[in-house]
Protein backbone atom coordinates (compact mmCIF):
# COMPACT_ATOMS: atom_id res chain seq x y z
CA UNK A 1 0.00 0.00 0.00
CA UNK A 2 1.41 3.22 -1.17
CA UNK A 3 1.31 6.36 1.16
CA UNK A 4 -1.44 8.21 -0.40
CA UNK A 5 -3.49 4.96 -0.16
CA UNK A 6 -2.40 4.76 3.53
CA UNK A 7 -3.25 8.08 4.15
CA UNK A 8 -6.61 8.09 2.29
CA UNK A 9 -7.62 4.53 5.18
CA UNK A 10 -6.98 6.98 8.09
CA UNK A 11 -9.37 10.16 6.56
CA UNK A 12 -12.79 10.60 7.27
CA UNK A 13 -13.13 14.25 6.28
CA UNK A 14 -15.17 15.16 3.04
CA UNK A 15 -15.25 18.71 1.18
CA UNK A 16 -17.30 21.24 3.12
CA UNK A 17 -17.53 24.88 3.15
CA UNK A 18 -18.05 26.18 6.86
CA UNK A 19 -19.57 29.91 6.87
CA UNK A 20 -20.23 30.05 10.70
CA UNK A 21 -24.01 29.93 10.58
CA UNK A 22 -24.05 28.39 13.98
CA UNK A 23 -21.44 26.27 15.59
CA UNK A 24 -21.75 22.41 14.37
CA UNK A 25 -20.91 20.68 17.51
CA UNK A 26 -20.77 17.22 14.90
CA UNK A 27 -18.10 19.39 13.06
CA UNK A 28 -16.11 20.88 15.67
CA UNK A 29 -14.70 20.11 18.61
CA UNK A 30 -14.40 23.35 21.20
CA UNK A 31 -11.37 22.60 23.28
CA UNK A 32 -12.17 23.50 26.78
CA UNK A 33 -10.00 22.75 30.28
CA UNK A 34 -6.47 22.77 29.12
CA UNK A 35 -2.70 23.65 27.88
CA UNK A 36 -0.95 22.35 24.95
CA UNK A 37 1.97 22.56 27.30
CA UNK A 38 3.71 24.93 30.09
CA UNK A 39 4.76 27.30 27.03
CA UNK A 40 0.85 27.83 26.99
CA UNK A 41 -0.12 30.71 29.73
CA UNK A 42 -3.77 31.04 29.11
CA UNK A 43 -6.18 27.82 29.14
CA UNK A 44 -8.25 26.97 26.53
CA UNK A 45 -11.98 28.34 27.22
CA UNK A 46 -15.21 27.37 26.02
CA UNK A 47 -16.38 30.72 27.15
CA UNK A 48 -13.71 32.25 24.65
CA UNK A 49 -15.53 30.34 21.47
CA UNK A 50 -18.37 32.51 20.62
CA UNK A 51 -20.78 31.94 17.17
CA UNK A 52 -22.79 35.18 15.65
CA UNK A 53 -23.79 36.73 12.76
CA UNK A 54 -21.97 34.13 10.58
CA UNK A 55 -18.40 34.80 12.67
CA UNK A 56 -16.88 32.63 14.40
CA UNK A 57 -14.82 34.90 16.94
CA UNK A 58 -11.99 33.32 19.40
CA UNK A 59 -11.25 35.38 22.44
CA UNK A 60 -7.95 35.75 24.53
CA UNK A 61 -8.77 37.91 28.53
CA UNK A 62 -7.64 38.08 31.84
CA UNK A 63 -9.37 35.14 33.71
CA UNK A 64 -8.10 33.26 36.14
CA UNK A 65 -8.61 29.22 35.46
CA UNK A 66 -6.72 26.81 37.70
CA UNK A 67 -3.45 27.91 38.00
CA UNK A 68 -3.12 30.48 34.89
CA UNK A 69 -4.23 34.33 34.61
CA UNK A 70 -5.64 34.38 31.07
CA UNK A 71 -8.45 32.38 29.12
CA UNK A 72 -8.34 31.68 24.89
CA UNK A 73 -9.77 30.10 22.03
CA UNK A 74 -9.70 27.00 20.18
CA UNK A 75 -11.91 24.67 17.88
CA UNK A 76 -10.88 21.95 15.89
CA UNK A 77 -12.60 18.81 13.83
CA UNK A 78 -13.34 15.71 14.68
CA UNK A 79 -12.74 14.30 11.15
CA UNK A 80 -9.47 13.86 10.02
CA UNK A 81 -8.86 14.84 6.30
CA UNK A 82 -6.01 14.42 3.86
CA UNK A 83 -4.89 15.97 0.61
CA UNK A 84 -6.93 18.86 -0.37
CA UNK A 85 -7.17 22.24 -0.61
CA UNK A 86 -7.58 24.42 3.32
CA UNK A 87 -8.53 27.67 3.62
CA UNK A 88 -9.57 30.26 5.55
CA UNK A 89 -10.77 34.12 5.62
CA UNK A 90 -9.94 35.68 9.22
CA UNK A 91 -8.62 38.70 10.93
CA UNK A 92 -6.18 37.99 13.22
CA UNK A 93 -5.37 39.42 17.15
CA UNK A 94 -2.34 42.16 17.59
CA UNK A 95 -0.49 41.70 20.47
CA UNK A 96 2.87 40.88 21.36
CA UNK A 97 3.16 37.22 22.79
CA UNK A 98 -0.20 36.39 21.14
CA UNK A 99 -0.37 33.81 18.19
CA UNK A 100 -3.15 33.30 15.36
CA UNK A 101 -3.31 29.97 13.86
CA UNK A 102 -4.80 28.31 11.11
CA UNK A 103 -3.37 24.77 10.95
CA UNK A 104 -3.58 21.01 10.07
CA UNK A 105 -2.40 18.89 13.09
CA UNK A 106 -2.39 15.04 14.06
CA UNK A 107 -0.19 13.79 17.31
CA UNK A 108 0.56 11.49 19.68
CA UNK A 109 -3.15 12.42 21.46
CA UNK A 110 -4.60 10.52 18.30
CA UNK A 111 -1.85 7.92 18.47
CA UNK A 112 -0.12 8.95 15.50
CA UNK A 113 2.70 11.18 14.44
CA UNK A 114 2.86 14.28 15.02
CA UNK A 115 2.33 15.92 11.58
CA UNK A 116 1.43 19.72 11.07
CA UNK A 117 1.31 22.51 8.36
CA UNK A 118 0.59 25.89 9.78
CA UNK A 119 -0.02 29.55 9.29
CA UNK A 120 0.76 31.68 12.30
CA UNK A 121 0.09 35.06 12.97
CA UNK A 122 2.21 36.36 15.24
CA UNK A 123 0.71 38.82 17.29
CA UNK A 124 4.12 41.37 17.75
CA UNK A 125 4.13 41.34 13.57
CA UNK A 126 0.38 41.47 12.65
CA UNK A 127 1.97 42.96 8.81
CA UNK A 128 3.18 39.05 7.96
CA UNK A 129 2.02 35.64 8.69
CA UNK A 130 4.44 32.35 9.13
CA UNK A 131 4.36 29.78 7.01
CA UNK A 132 5.59 26.13 8.30
CA UNK A 133 5.33 22.11 8.43
CA UNK A 134 6.30 19.54 10.96
CA UNK A 135 6.90 15.74 10.32
CA UNK A 136 6.91 13.47 12.62
CA UNK A 137 7.61 15.75 15.76
CA UNK A 138 9.81 18.05 13.62
CA UNK A 139 9.72 20.96 12.29
CA UNK A 140 10.81 20.74 8.87
CA UNK A 141 10.01 24.00 7.04
CA UNK A 142 11.58 27.06 6.69
CA UNK A 143 9.25 29.03 9.03
CA UNK A 144 9.11 31.60 6.59
CA UNK A 145 7.34 35.13 7.20
CA UNK A 146 5.03 36.33 4.20
CA UNK A 147 3.86 39.32 3.88
CA UNK A 148 -0.05 40.14 4.53
CA UNK A 149 -0.91 43.14 2.50
CA UNK A 150 -2.69 46.12 4.83
CA UNK A 151 -1.89 44.18 7.77
CA UNK A 152 -3.54 40.50 8.87
CA UNK A 153 -5.03 42.07 11.95
CA UNK A 154 -6.63 44.94 10.05
CA UNK A 155 -9.09 43.48 7.56
CA UNK A 156 -9.85 40.11 6.84
CA UNK A 157 -7.46 38.04 4.43
CA UNK A 158 -7.72 34.84 2.71
CA UNK A 159 -4.81 32.07 3.39
CA UNK A 160 -5.27 28.56 2.04
CA UNK A 161 -2.62 25.82 1.71
CA UNK A 162 -2.78 22.78 -1.21
CA UNK A 163 -1.36 19.67 0.35
CA UNK A 164 -0.60 17.19 -2.11
CA UNK A 165 1.21 14.06 -2.02
CA UNK A 166 4.58 15.28 -3.75
CA UNK A 167 4.08 19.60 -2.04
CA UNK A 168 2.50 21.83 -0.34
CA UNK A 169 1.82 25.41 -2.00
CA UNK A 170 0.43 28.14 0.81
CA UNK A 171 -1.43 31.24 -0.87
CA UNK A 172 -2.39 34.44 0.87
CA UNK A 173 -5.13 36.63 -1.25
CA UNK A 174 -5.08 34.38 -4.07
CA UNK A 175 -0.98 35.05 -4.20
CA UNK A 176 1.44 31.84 -4.00
CA UNK A 177 3.59 32.57 -1.03
CA UNK A 178 5.49 29.30 -0.69
CA UNK A 179 6.20 26.04 -1.13
CA UNK A 180 7.46 22.34 0.07
CA UNK A 181 8.39 19.26 -2.44
CA UNK A 182 11.55 17.63 -0.27
CA UNK A 183 9.46 14.30 0.26
CA UNK A 184 11.51 14.02 3.63
CA UNK A 185 9.56 17.29 4.51
CA UNK A 186 6.11 16.59 3.53
CA UNK A 187 3.38 15.38 5.84
CA UNK A 188 1.66 12.02 5.54
CA UNK A 189 -1.01 11.74 7.99
CA UNK A 190 -4.49 12.51 7.64
CA UNK A 191 -4.86 15.50 10.02
CA UNK A 192 -7.35 17.69 12.29
CA UNK A 193 -7.85 21.09 11.35
CA UNK A 194 -7.63 23.60 13.60
CA UNK A 195 -8.06 27.64 14.04
CA UNK A 196 -6.82 29.40 17.59
CA UNK A 197 -5.88 32.07 19.43
CA UNK A 198 -3.14 31.94 22.41
CA UNK A 199 -0.32 33.43 23.96
CA UNK A 200 2.91 32.50 25.50
CA UNK A 201 5.55 34.29 27.96
CA UNK A 202 8.09 31.91 27.05
CA UNK A 203 8.52 31.54 23.49
CA UNK A 204 10.11 35.22 23.83
CA UNK A 205 12.62 34.82 21.07
CA UNK A 206 9.92 33.78 18.41
CA UNK A 207 6.60 35.54 19.95
CA UNK A 208 7.47 38.31 21.23
CA UNK A 209 7.74 39.31 25.41
CA UNK A 210 3.86 38.62 26.45
CA UNK A 211 2.29 41.79 27.28
CA UNK A 212 -0.90 41.82 28.74
CA UNK A 213 -2.95 43.36 26.58
CA UNK A 214 -5.36 45.27 28.86
CA UNK A 215 -8.76 44.56 27.66
CA UNK A 216 -10.24 41.49 25.87
CA UNK A 217 -8.83 40.60 22.28
CA UNK A 218 -10.58 38.76 19.62
CA UNK A 219 -9.67 36.96 16.43
CA UNK A 220 -12.68 36.33 13.80
CA UNK A 221 -12.89 33.98 11.50
CA UNK A 222 -15.23 34.90 8.44
CA UNK A 223 -15.14 30.92 7.53
CA UNK A 224 -13.55 27.65 6.85
CA UNK A 225 -13.30 25.40 4.22
CA UNK A 226 -11.79 22.10 2.63
CA UNK A 227 -11.79 20.87 -1.07
CA UNK A 228 -10.43 17.52 -1.18
CA UNK A 229 -8.06 16.53 -3.95
CA UNK A 230 -9.94 15.93 -7.20
CA UNK A 231 -13.49 17.95 -5.93
CA UNK A 232 -14.81 20.52 -7.68
CA UNK A 233 -14.24 24.24 -6.43
CA UNK A 234 -17.19 24.82 -3.89
CA UNK A 235 -17.06 28.55 -3.51
CA UNK A 236 -15.81 31.92 -6.27
CA UNK A 237 -13.15 32.79 -3.61
CA UNK A 238 -11.79 29.64 -3.04
CA UNK A 239 -8.00 29.00 -4.67
CA UNK A 240 -9.34 26.12 -6.39
CA UNK A 241 -11.14 28.11 -8.96
CA UNK A 242 -8.33 29.84 -9.41
CA UNK A 243 -6.11 26.81 -10.16
CA UNK A 244 -8.45 24.99 -12.49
Amino acid sequence: MNASHAQEKKASGKSFVENFDKLDRKQWYVSDGWTNGEHQNCIWSKDQVKVSDGMLRLGFQKQSIKNLDYACGEIQTKQRYSYGTYEVRMKAAKGSGLNTGFFTYIGPVDKQPHDEIDFEVLGKNPAKVQINQYVNGKPVGDAKLVDVPGGADQRFNDYAFVWKQDRISWYVNGELVGEATDPAKLPTHASKIFVSLWSSDILKSWMGTFSDPGAPVTAEIDRIAFTAEGDACQFPESVVCKLK
